[in-house]
């Protein structure tokens, strides 16, 4: 078997950090506060995905449709923040704010849906965790 090792910036998101520490541009924010947050984004995006993806396999799913509908919501929403918040040139504070904000508005309502959940599934209490980690995370990038 062979193991692929990665840059600086390995782990999770590959070479994000490596990408933000290599930028020409002034940085606009803290890179470690803005780093956590794209792989907060990132993180939640991909739970959402899985959440959804694991509530339509579960024995009654139309029950669930609410929650994969927040899940799909929520994973677009971290998806396009992660991705917006990698964007260093021509910064539009006012733009990012209204996405963080959005993500963080998500993130809660996503959570305390999938906790309605967690205890009969899984899926559903990891997807709240990375909800809830998404949301304290954003949170701190906008204060």
């Amino acid at each position: 078997m062979t193991q692929v090792t990665m840059g600086n910036g390995g782990g999770f998101l590959g070479h994000a950090q490596e990408m933000l520490d290599t930028h020409p541009g002034q940085a606009i924010y803290d890179r470690t506060v803005l780093l956590d947050c794209i792989k907060a984004c990132f993180d939640c995006a991909q739970a959402c995905v899985a959440c959804a993806d694991a509530c339509v396999s579960e024995s009654e799913p139309k029950r669930l449709a609410g929650c994969i509908r927040l899940n799909q919501d929520c994973a677009d929403i971290c998806d396009a923040a992660g991705k917006i918040l990698s964007r260093q040139t021509t910064f539009d504070r006012s733009a990012v704010r209204t996405v963080v904000q959005a993500c963080v508005t998500i993130c809660r309502s996503c959570a305390a849906e999938c906790e309605k959940h967690a205890a009969m599934m899984q899926h559903c209490r990891v997807c709240a965790e990375a909800c809830r980690w998404c949301e304290r995370t954003c949170q701190a990038r906008l204060a």
